[in-house]
C-alpha cells in the first residue's frame, strides 16, 4: 500500500505538471490579445502595448510560466537590493508588496527625475517624502533605480527617461508620464498560494477563486449526499426486481431525467417552485459573501436539478450491476439453501455490486465540483464552474491555470478514493 501511495502522488505532481504546461501553451496559442479585452476594441497599439508591459506579458513564456509556478519575488529582490514582503491592506484585506528597508515597508514612484519614497507606519498611514536612495549607473553611464511602485510590481525606472503610462481608470485610460522602462508583476507562484492577479478583476486569483470554490462544494456536497443514496437504494431496488413494474418505473423515470437537459430541468422547477409556487428562491442572489449559509434555501433548486440529471444514471448503473451479481451461481446456490432473501441482497450480493458503481460516481464528483456551468449560470449561483468559464472567455490564463490545477487535484484525489472504497468492498484486492 505505501508504494502504491508514492506512485499515486508521483503520478499526481507529473499530471499537474503536464496539464499546467499543455494548458498554459494553448492558453498562449488560442486567447488572443488580452489587452483588447482590458482597454476595449479602439484601443491603440501604444496603449496595449503599455498594457503588455505593466502585466508582465512582454516577457518569454518560459519565464511568465516559470514566475506563475514558483514565483518572480526572488528574482524581483536581486534587482531592487531589499527584500520583498506583503502586508495586509485594512481597507480590502488583500496583501500588498513592499520592499523592506530597515524593516519599513516601502515603495516609490517617479516624480520628474525625483525619486519619491512612500512608507508605511506601523498605525497603518503612509508617510510620504523624497527619497534619500542613490540612482545607479549602467556601463553606459544611464542612471536608473529598481524599486517596488504602489500597484504591486518592482519596477526600473532610467532618470530623464520616463517612459508614457496608459493608466485605466473608471472615467477610461488616462496617460501618464514619468513611467518605469522594465515591469515585474510580482507573485509568490501557485507552489506558495499566489498564482497572481486576475486579469478580469485585477484582484488576487486567491482572493477571487477560493469563495467561488467554497460554493461549489457546498452545493456539490449536499447534492452528492442527497442524489447518491438516493440513486444507488433505486438501483438496488431495480436489480432485485428485474423485469417487475417497478424496476420499469424506475428505469423509465431515470431515463427520462437523465435525458432531460440540465437548462430544461432548471428552468421547468424554476416556473414551478420559483415562481408559481414560489416555495424557494428561483435564483441564488448572493447579497453577501455567507449568503449560503443565511439562506440555505438557495441550494434546495440547484441541488433538485443536479438531482434529476444525475440520479438516473447512477440507478441505472447500480441496478445493471445488482442484476448481474444476483444471477451468479453463490447468490442463487444461497437462496435454494433457505438463506433469507434480504440476508442474501444485503450482506452478499450488495457489497460485490457496488465496485462498478462506484467508478461512475468517483467520476461523478468531478463534475460536480467544476462541470456546473449550465446548473449555476441558470441559477446565477457564483461557482467554481461558472467561475471557469468567465475566465476561460475572458482569456485570463492566471484564473484558468488555478482553477485548472484545482480540478486536477480533484479528479485524482477521487480516484485514490474510489481505490481505497474497492479495497474495503472486496478484501481481494491488493496493491503491489
Amino acid at each position: 500500500m505505501a508504494r502504491f501511495l508514492l506512485r499515486s502522488l508521483i503520478s499526481t505532481f507529473v499530471t499537474m505538471f503536464l496539464v499546467s504546461v499543455l494548458l498554459w501553451v494553448l492558453l498562449e496559442v488560442a486567447s488572443g490579445d488580452v489587452t483588447v479585452k482590458l482597454l476595449g476594441v479602439f484601443s491603440t497599439p501604444e496603449q496595449r502595448a503599455s498594457y503588455h508591459a505593466q502585466l508582465g506579458l512582454d516577457a518569454p513564456t518560459w519565464q511568465r510560466y516559470l514566475d506563475w509556478l514558483i514565483g518572480n519575488d526572488w528574482r524581483a529582490e536581486a534587482q531592487v537590493g531589499y527584500p520583498l514582503i506583503t502586508v495586509q491592506n485594512q481597507v480590502t484585506g488583500e496583501r500588498v508588496w513592499w520592499a523592506d528597508v530597515a524593516g519599513v515597508p516601502t515603495q516609490w514612484q517617479l516624480d520628474g527625475d525625483a525619486l519619491i519614497v512612500s512608507q508605511r507606519q506601523l498605525d497603518g498611514t503612509i508617510v510620504t517624502a523624497p527619497a534619500d536612495a542613490a540612482w545607479s549607473r549602467d556601463e553606459n553611464g544611464v542612471e536608473y533605480f529598481w524599486g517596488v511602485d504602489g500597484n504591486g510590481s518592482a519596477v526600473k525606472w532610467v532618470r530623464g527617461q520616463g517612459a508614457e503610462v496608459w493608466v485605466l481608470t473608471k472615467s477610461g485610460l488616462r496617460k501618464e508620464g514619468d513611467g518605469p522602462q522594465v515591469y515585474i508583476p510580482l507573485r509568490k507562484g501557485l507552489l506558495r498560494g499566489d498564482p497572481g492577479i486576475s486579469l478580469q478583476t485585477g484582484r488576487p486569483v486567491s482572493v477571487t477563486l477560493f469563495p467561488r470554490l467554497r460554493n461549489s462544494v457546498i452545493l456539490a456536497a449536499v447534492a452528492f449526499a442527497v442524489v447518491m443514496p438516493l440513486a444507488l437504494l433505486l438501483g438496488i431496488v431495480a436489480g432485485v426486481n428485474e423485469g417487475r413494474a417497478i424496476d420499469r418505473t424506475i428505469s423509465i423515470v431515470g431515463l427520462t431525467l437523465t435525458a432531460t437537459p440540465e437548462f430544461v430541468t432548471g428552468i421547468f422547477l424554476i416556473l414551478i417552485f420559483g415562481i408559481w409556487l414560489k416555495i424557494v428562491p428561483a435564483v441564488a442572489i448572493f447579497t453577501t459573501p455567507n449568503a449560503i449559509f443565511e439562506n440555505p434555501s438557495l441550494l434546495v433548486l440547484p441541488v433538485m436539478t443536479l438531482t434529476a440529471v444525475e440520479l438516473g444514471y447512477v440507478a441505472r448503473m447500480t441496478r445493471a450491476s445488482m442484476v448481474e451479481v444476483m444471477d451468479t451461481p453463490y447468490i442463487r446456490t444461497a437462496i435454494i439453501k433457505g438463506m433469507p432473501r434480504g440476508r442474501v441482497i444485503f450482506r452478499h450480493a450488495v457489497r460485490n455490486a457496488l465496485l462498478a458503481p462506484i467508478t461512475i460516481i468517483m467520476l461523478h464528483v468531478n463534475w460536480l465540483i467544476g462541470g456546473l456551468v449550465v446548473v449555476e449560470v441558470i441559477f446565477g449561483y457564483p461557482g467554481l464552474g461558472q467561475y471557469i468559464y468567465d475566465a476561460a472567455v475572458f482569456g485570463d490564463f492566471n484564473a484558468i491555470e488555478a482553477a485548472a490545477m484545482i480540478m486536477v487535484v480533484v479528479a485524482v484525489g477521487t480516484r485514490l478514493i474510489g481505490d481505497f472504497a474497492y479495497t474495503l468492498l472486496n478484501p481481494r484486492i491488493r496493491y503491489a
